[in-house]
């Protein structure tokens, strides 16, 4: 998982924007916005080649970038700087779709682990629940049960169209009140 170090000019108002680029142009999108410092999200995994020896890194989600920025930043970004992007619009204010970040928190988290440990379970949960991670490496992440071959999964969304899922043990689940 790549990000830079760089905070935006006025980190007060620096939101996360999604950004859709070119199917296989994802990692030199990534280099660039590193070399300009602008923080950044692609989620990519490493996989064994399917010809030959080695490992490649290749993006989990094709063709979306996450950009933090301020919203002159992004906009300059995608203009004068040149980046290949277009940001995704939000229909319903017809301005750029802004993440937010406790939601690309959890995001980010999930997508980085998989919790293998269990505990005793407080109370019974029903798949689809919502509910939040109380212990380990996940601990705050709030997002929905789903069991699948025996294993209870904790699941985020992003965007009401992207997904991911940590393996989590049942027990480390309070469900979510409200």
């Amino acid at each position: 998982m790549a990000a830079s170090a760089r905070i935006a000019s006025d980190p007060a108002s620096a939101r996360w924007y999604a950004a859709r680029v070119h199917h296989g142009v994802e990692l030199k999108v990534r280099d660039r916005l590193a070399s300009a410092g602008v923080e950044h999200f692609i989620p990519t995994e490493r996989r064994r080649k399917t010809r030959g020896k080695g490992v490649a890194e290749r993006p989990r989600i094709s063709a979306l970038v996450f950009i933090r920025a301020t919203k002159r930043e992004a906009l300059e970004l995608a203009g004068g700087a040149g980046l290949p992007v277009r940001y995704i619009v939000d229909c319903a204010t017809r301005t750029l779709l802004v993440v937010p970040d406790k939601e690309m928190e959890d995001f980010r988290r999930v997508l980085d682990l998989s919790v293998e440990e269990g505990g005793l379970m407080d109370a019974p949960l029903s798949v689809g629940a919502r509910v939040r991670v109380t212990k380990g490496a996940l601990k705050g992440v709030e997002g929905y049960v789903l069991e699948l071959q025996g294993r209870t999964y904790v699941v985020v969304g992003l965007l009401g169209s992207l997904f991911a899922k940590a393996r989590v043990p049942r027990a480390w689940l309070e469900k979510v009140k409200g």
